[in-house]
Parts: C-alpha cells; sequence; structure tokens
C-alpha cells in the first residue's frame, strides 16, 4: 500500500515537522529514522547509513560556505554595492521588472556560465535594502530565484540542461525507448511554460502586494554606497570573481574557484591577510547552516536508498494504474514527487524512475514525447518546495541575510505551490497532446 511505503512515510513525516518549524536538520534526522525503521532497519543501522552517506554532498557543502566567504568578500569591497546602486537606478520603483530581471539573469547560472547557486550570496544581500525601500514582498523574490535555477535546466539544451537532457536520453534508450538528447527539448519546454506562467502569477497575483521588512544589519555588507564609480579595488575584485567563474568552468570545481579568488583578492591588496579570519566567519554566517542541511540530506538520501522502497513505491505504481492514461500520468509524476524529495536530486532520480516508466508508458501507449514529459517532470518536481533543496536552500540564504526570511514558510512553501503544481498540470497536458 503507497501510504505505508517507507517513503512515503518519511517524506510525509518530514513536510509536517518543517511546516511545524521544527529545525530542518532534526527534521530530516528524524525522517530518517522513519524510513529505515518502517523498512526493518535498526536504529543503529539507519544512523549508520544516514551518517556515511552524508559524504555524497560533502564537495557542495564545502562550496557554500567557500562561496559565502567570497560573498562576504566581495561585499566588503563595495562591488556588490555598487552594482545594487546601479540596479536601483535601473529598476525605479518598478518591483516586478526588478523580479523578472533577477529571473533572466538567473537563467545564465544555469546554461550560459553554469555556477548554480553561487551567485545568489554574491548578488542578493547587497540589494536586501532595495527590496526594503520599494516594500517588496521576498516571498515573490524567492519564487523569481528559484524559477532561475530550475526552468532552464528543465527547458534549455544549454549547461546544467544539458546534462539533464543528456540523462533523460541515455536512461530511455536503456530501458527500450531511444531517444537522442537533441529531441528532449521539444518535449520538455511545456514544462517551462508552465514554471513561467507560475512566476507570473506570483509576481503579478499572489505577491503584487507590499510587505514591510526593518532596516536591519546584513551579514558582510556595512552599508550600501551613495556612489557607484567603479574604483581601483573594484575592478581587481571583478578580476577575482571572472578568474574563480573560468576556474570553476575548467576544473568544474566550485571551492577552488573560490579559494583562487580569495587569494587573488589578498594578493592585489583589495583584501588584507589579517580579515581572512572575519571573513570566513562570515561565510559561515550566511552558508554554514546551508552546508549541513546539505551534508544531511544527502544522508537521508541514502537512507531512502538503502531501504529499497523506491523501487517498491514506483512498482506499486504499476498496480494501481490500470489502462487510464491521465491516471497513470499523474501518478507518475506525483511518485516522482515523492522520490525527489526523498532523494533530493532531480538528476540522481532520473535512472531510478525510467527503468520503470518507460515499460509503463509503452504498456499505457504514450509516445515518446509524451514518455519524455512525464520523466522530466517527475524527475524535477521535488525540486521546487524541498527543505533540503539547493534550489530552495540558494534563495534563502540571500533572502535570509538580514534574519527576515523564513526558509519554509517564505521560500519551500510558496515554489512548492507556483511551480510543483503547474509541473503537475502541464506534464498531464504534454502526456495527452505531445508526439
Amino acid at each position: 500500500m503507497l501510504l505505508t511505503n517507507p517513503v512515503v512515510l518519511s517524506v510525509i513525516v518530514m513536510i509536517v515537522l518543517c511546516l511545524l518549524h521544527l529545525n530542518i536538520i532534526l527534521a530530516l534526522i528524524i525522517s530518517a529514522l522513519v524510513a529505515g525503521l518502517a523498512a526493518g532497519m535498526s536504529v543503529g543501522a539507519t544512523m549508520s547509513t544516514l551518517i556515511g552517506g552524508m559524504g555524497g554532498n560533502s564537495e557542495t557543502a564545502l562550496s557554500y560556505i567557500l562561496l559565502g566567504a567570497l560573498a562576504v568578500a566581495i561585499s566588503q569591497t563595495g562591488l556588490a554595492s555598487i552594482l545594487s546602486v546601479r540596479l536601483a537606478k535601473v529598476v525605479g520603483t518598478r518591483k516586478a521588472f526588478l523580479l523578472l530581471l533577477l529571473a533572466g539573469l538567473g537563467c545564465f547560472s544555469q546554461n550560459l556560465i553554469p555556477i548554480h547557486i553561487a551567485f545568489i550570496p554574491i548578488l542578493i544581500p547587497p540589494l536586501l535594502v532595495l527590496f526594503n525601500k520599494l516594500r517588496q514582498d521576498r516571498r515573490a523574490v524567492a519564487c523569481a530565484l528559484t524559477f532561475s535555477l530550475k526552468a532552464p535546466y528543465i527547458a534549455i539544451p544549454a549547461g546544467f540542461g544539458l546534462i539533464f537532457h543528456g540523462i533523460i536520453a541515455d536512461q530511455m534508450t536503456a530501458n527500450g525507448i531511444a531517444v537522442s538528447r537533441a529531441d528532449v527539448w521539444h518535449f520538455t519546454w511545456i514544462l517551462g511554460a508552465g514554471m513561467l506562467l507560475g512566476l507570473f502569477v506570483a509576481i503579478f497575483f499572489s505577491y503584487r502586494s507590499d510587505r514591510t521588512y526593518e532596516d536591519r544589519p546584513v551579514i558582510g555588507l556595512d552599508k550600501v554606497p551613495d556612489s557607484d564609480r567603479m574604483e581601483t579595488r573594484h575592478w581587481l575584485t571583478l578580476v577575482a570573481v571572472v578568474a574563480a567563474f573560468a576556474i570553476q568552468l575548467k576544473t568544474s570545481s566550485l571551492p577552488l574557484g573560490a579559494v583562487v579568488a580569495l587569494g587573488l583578492m589578498v594578493a592585489t591588496g583589495t583584501l588584507r591577510w589579517g580579515r581572512l579570519e572575519d571573513i570566513m566567519s562570515g561565510g559561515i554566517a550566511i552558508m554554514g547552516m546551508i552546508a549541513i542541511i546539505m551534508l544531511v540530506a544527502a544522508g537521508y538520501g541514502s537512507v531512502i536508498r538503502e531501504t529499497k522502497a523506491v523501487d517498491t513505491l514506483v512498482q506499486s505504481v504499476v498496480g494501481l494504474v490500470g489502462g487510464s492514461q491521465v491516471f497513470g500520468a499523474l501518478l507518475m509524476v506525483i511518485v516522482g514527487l515523492l522520490v525527489t524529495m526523498g532523494i533530493g536530486t532531480s538528476f540522481g532520480t532520473i535512472p531510478v524512475l525510467a527503468a520503470i516508466y518507460c515499460p509503463l508508458a509503452l504498456e499505457l501507449g504514450f509516445s515518446t514525447g509524451a514518455t519524455i514529459c512525464l520523466i522530466a517532470a517527475a524527475a524535477a518536481l521535488g525540486d521546487a518546495g524541498s527543505p533540503a533543496s539547493d534550489s530552495t536552500l540558494g534563495p534563502t540564504s540571500g533572502l535570509n541575510a538580514d534574519g527576515q526570511h523564513d526558509h519554509i514558510w517564505d521560500t519551500c512553501v510558496p515554489t512548492f505551490l507556483h511551480f510543483n503544481i503547474p509541473l503537475i498540470l502541464f506534464a498531464l497536458l504534454g502526456a495527452i497532446i505531445l508526439y
């Protein structure tokens, strides 16, 4: 039965605990214990699996700490603040324009310069002063940022999108449905359109009203300057930032890029050696909690996989579907939502789902295009709204730099409602109309 499946029970417990404002780390640990015990594992074995699996996100956690430190260093040189001043001049009082601009710029982090969430702790904290002045509801900003982290890899075959589409094509081909990577975007664009609709609803309807925030100190930011004049230290800081991006692209290592950027800033005199201790402390203050959450989330995913309950969950769908395409498509994407929120990665979910969904899609008479759409949606669903996803943790890291943005109610719930619901609806639509 679906409701007694360890994955389902665990994800439900995690969601409820997070909505009740339990610390996310504790919620993940308790949810892992629920999954392990429901699957017949002992408490000791569950905790050992949890701790042993935490290394799966060790590079990500280190990246977040070092990127946080780099963000603080850049903020203290004033470069990010100058950018915020210039943005304020361009934006004026046009809040919707600001949100669409952030969403558009964020898309570059997935496709043009694949740095993922690295831009958020650098760009967003200096903009909090502007958000406060405009009385901008930060829930709308969270939706804009999560859209920019998720929609591009679903719909656009470049950067992270090329990787995502390649995994879909390879796994479908391996499971009996021949697909070329170049074909995938022809059938996932409809999912991107659904997310775009959700973004418009968030910006122009749900969160268009003013929301007042206090002008509190922002971690790593002394004040926003009145002038936007670039000085030598700002240009040198920009060189360090470009170097970090170049090294990340060359070596695929965010930590190395951040370390080199900090080293260049010290070598050029834009950052004093004696300030490094404070810089690292500031980076931990901004990103430390997120880094630990990602470590525990990796361990939680290991427990979920160890229970072997994911295969059972997906197999249960086969028994419930009958011959209904619409019902089958709905169950497929809902199970994908549960699995992705449990495992914590849309990219890593694809092989799990494709092994069962490809034969099921053939049995139900789905076209190749409809199958691509369903697998992409099922794999990507949990990214928005999951408390342990970097697509939600990233926006919170920037928006909560002054302690006024709640991760669950201001990021996870809004992004879940505005992106996962459209994804489910547009996946069903795609399953019907795509050939």
